[in-house]
């Protein structure tokens, strides 16, 4: 305990003396903001899980052509999970001498698990949130039904065999699916009502959907049981399964978090290590007296160790309250965006943030006080005699550990971590050792320079170990906020691509070749933005070179559930413009039998270029080689497919085109005038699904915004970290140079001009890595494409110069004011 009070008591005299100021800040800065980006991405993916969860009205669900066992339904009630059950299928309704092809929905009494219904009734101004669905006897639906049949809100609609009354306008359903194959518009009814339709016969058409809610462990154990049970029939669906094009976002969104939170510890850490640094350099008197008075080695380290850890567990203490205030504030701001409940503060991140806080400290700060135990009881006679350096293995081998682990962390992503590792360390190895080169030839200046511009390169070339590890350490920073910044835009940037005001939210399919025509001329005289009309093709995928595709693919696979059904083939003679080559070349001229295929389709089936395909059509078979594979985003509201044809291909095959279109809410209506005047088109209607989606990503727009700032924070920290951290011999050297005739200004100009060429190689260097990463970045983990952009070297060469300078400059600018006799005493 002496010991220890004996750490504390030289600790607290540190503190008084400032000595401690810039490392309790970084640490503080840095723990701060890991703390409040754990929290708030914690809390963000919560939220954005139990909202995302709302597009299937539960957490989990399973749909199958046909009931599940019994025993299913037991296993979960045994989980303690809730259940619910829709089966959806379409059906032709006729009222008042019209005719409607709808799509019925049966829901059970606990439907929905997850999320709310909305309803109006015939006043139209009042929506009404409801968490069940019809009563038996009733059925809601959607308004364009009312105006297709010539009906009002409590007349009745007879669906099969089955009256119901009319009781609610259905205006948002939670769940209301995005395929190809759900018909609209919708009609719910209750599903004690369903068997009384008898609209539901042995071999009819009908998707049921078992729905399952309840906490993570039972769903996980949930999972696991039933996946070994389920047939080729059926499947379980999740967000980002159900709706890849939200669950992309998602997933681009929670790594970038994960990359803020990096930023912000790998900037901060820079900070501690340099601020660290100086305080070890500045203890070697005092460490060498307490040699003297008979510490031994580890004793001194021991002490040194207990300063550290004290200063860890209340910087990190108070972070981790700031933290919390940081995030709550966060969500205060945004409150506009998120729903109204928002998931609380998980307890664990504050606890992750506490801990990684003193990981933070000793991972970047050891090292440097590893010197301090081989501070030799000479020193006391001879200041000159410096503890030899702490091995280069321990320094970054501890703090490349400590990214490492806390990357995979916090992004669960193990290529980027290797990316951000690997390719950040190979980039600063080969730079680093081009700058200290280029230094090394700056000793060589020419006489002709002037005085302030000699002394101010000087400066720079006179330590070059120390200069590069400098120029290293504000890279490094610049990297970090260049990838934090660049990232968010173009992730930003990329979705509002995709999703444009106008983006199509309906789609028309079941188009016969005799209508597209005119078709298209309707949508263009009611001035409707529309999409190309694609011809479609139904086949399914049965070999590949012979084999057949079930000894290929993989259970659960892309790949097995694609071969498990129909699907839409298409053919065109060039690549559609959300479409990109990856592998192979498009086809020119005539010939036929050629095949391009989706890329992550071909990796599931092992299918490569100038592979064989043979789908069974019809009754008929037809061959295709793979010339082609493509990448295709599935997120712009677009129609897309996983195989296309060369043209003349399938011309032996009937066939139907597809098209989508952008209809705003005023003209709502006239899909009814569509669907009369061609009565065999299905009109499929995806507005409430892109709401809901874009209303998500404004909210990971808004919070990404926002956590920027954190990363601008930290990387203040290390430009004064970096100054402090130079500083005394500064002191020393400008003393020495006012005593032997120079003055303040020559001895500003000359810092300034260090500080300015310090600068541009520093930011020339974040330049070179961050383009290495950033396109290892877009291209194997976010899928976003990458384009240097020429305005961005400019404001990083600008910026960086100009903020380094300034810091350095405010930094030193105490240097010139003191008197040399006074700092010559001191000494």
């Amino acid at each position: 305990m002496s010991r220890f009070n004996l750490a504390l008591r030289l600790l607290w005299r540190d503190a008084r003396s400032g000595e401690l100021t810039i490392l309790l800040l970084a640490l503080i800065i840095a723990v701060t903001s890991a703390t409040a980006i754990s929290l708030f991405a914690d809390r963000l993916h919560r939220t954005m899980s139990n909202q995302a969860a709302e597009f299937l009205a539960a957490d989990l669900v399973i749909t199958s052509p046909a009931p599940i066992p019994q025993h299913w339904l037991k296993k979960a009630r045994e989980l303690h999970l809730q259940t619910a059950k829709t089966a959806e299928f379409s059906s032709v309704l006729i009222e008042n001498d019209e005719m409607l092809l709808a799509g019925v929905k049966a829901v059970s009494a606990h439907y929905p698990l997850r999320g709310y219904l909305k309803t109006m009734t015939d006043d139209y101004k009042q929506e009404t949130l409801r968490h069940s669905g019809p009563e038996i006897g009733k059925a809601w639906v959607e308004k364009r039904v009312l105006s297709a049949l010539k009906l009002t809100l409590g007349d009745t609609l007879t669906v099969g065999e089955q009256p119901l009354t009319i009781s609610q306008l259905i205006t948002y359903e939670p769940d209301k699916r995005g395929d190809l194959y759900s018909l609209s518009p919708r009609v719910m009814i209750n599903g004690a009502d369903l068997a009384a339709t008898h609209v539901l016969q042995p071999g009819s058409h009908v998707h049921y959907f078992f729905q399952f809610s309840g906490d993570k462990t039972s769903l996980l154990a949930f999972n696991r049981w039933v996946k070994p049970h389920l047939n080729a029939s059926q499947r379980l669906m999740d967000i980002h399964e159900d709706r890849p094009e939200l669950g992309a976002a998602l997933n681009r969104a929670e790594r970038y978090l994960g990359l803020s939170s990096i930023v912000v510890i790998v900037i901060a850490g820079v900070a501690i290590a340099m601020t660290t640094r100086r305080y070890s350099e500045r203890h070697f008197n005092a460490t060498a007296i307490l040699r003297c008075l008979g510490c031994k080695q580890h004793e001194v380290l021991w002490l040194y160790i207990c300063q550290f850890l004290a200063l860890g567990v209340v910087a990190s203490a108070i972070a981790c309250i700031l933290g919390w205030l940081a995030q709550e504030a966060l969500f205060h701001l945004l409150r506009n965006l998120f729903p109204a409940r928002v998931a609380d503060p998980g307890f664990f991140a504050v606890i992750f943030g506490f801990l990684s806080g003193l990981a933070i400290l000793f991972g970047f700060a050891l090292p440097p006080l590893l010197r301090l135990k081989k501070v030799s009881p000479l020193r006391v006679l001879r200041r000159d005699l410096e503890p030899l350096p702490t091995s280069a293995w321990l320094i970054y081998g501890l703090a490349l550990a400590l990214i490492g682990v806390l990357t995979w962390r916090y992004t669960e992503d193990l290529k980027m971590t290797a990316i951000i590792i690997g390719g950040g360390l190979l980039t600063t190895l080969l730079l680093g050792l081009l700058v200290y080169t280029l230094l090394i030839q700056l000793r060589r200046l020419p006489p002709s320079l002037s005085l302030s511009w000699r002394f101010g390169l000087q400066n720079l070339t006179r330590h070059a170990q120390t200069t590069s590890s400098q120029i290293l350490a504000f890279s490094i920073t610049l990297v970090a906020m260049i990838l934090s910044l660049t990232v968010r835009t173009d992730l930003l940037n990329d979705w509002q691509r995709q999703l444009p005001e106008n983006a199509p939210n309906h789609f028309a399919l079941n188009i016969f070749p005799n209508q597209k025509e005119d078709l298209r001329r309707q949508l263009v005289e009611q001035g409707i933005t529309g999409s190309r009309f694609y011809p479609v093709v139904r086949g399914r995928l049965v070999k590949i070179n012979g084999l057949p595709v079930q000894r290929i693919v993989s259970k659960d696979s892309q790949g097995e559930r694609a071969t498990h059904r129909d699907l839409s083939l298409t053919w065109s003679n060039a690549l559609p413009e959300d479409n990109k080559l990856v592998a192979g070349q498009w086809w020119t001229g005539d010939k036929t039998g050629l095949v391009s295929i989706e890329s992550k389709l071909a990796k599931s089936l092992k299918v490569g270029l100038q592979d064989e395909l043979t789908f069974t059509i019809g009754s008929r078979q037809l061959t295709a080689t793979v010339s082609s594979i493509r990448q295709v985003q599935w997120d712009t509201m677009k129609p897309n497919f996983y195989m296309i044809f060369s043209p003349g291909t399938l011309d032996n095959y009937a066939n139907t085109y597809i098209t989508s279109f952008y209809l705003p809410d005023e003209k709502k209506n006239y899909l009814n005038t569509l669907v009369k005047n061609h009565p065999g088109i299905t009109i499929l209607e995806v507005d409430l699904i892109l709401k809901q989606f874009k209303s998500i990503l404004t909210q990971l727009t808004e919070a990404i915004n926002y956590l920027l700032y954190f990363a601008l924070l930290a990387g203040f920290t290390v430009l004064f970290a970096a100054i402090y951290a130079t500083l005394d011999s500064r002191i020393y050297e400008g003393a020495l140079m006012r005593t032997l005739g120079a003055n303040r200004t020559l001895l500003r100009k000359a810092h300034l001009l260090e500080f300015v060429s310090l600068g541009l190689l520093s930011a020339v260097l974040a330049l070179i890595m961050s383009e290495s990463l950033l396109l290892a970045l877009y291209h194997f983990v976010l899928h976003i494409e990458y384009q240097p952009s020429l305005t961005q070297w400019l404001v990083t060469l600008t910026c960086g110069s100009f903020f380094i300078a300034l810091a350095g400059y405010w930094g030193v600018r105490g240097v010139v004011k003191k008197s040399p006799m006074r700092i010559f005493r001191e000494l």
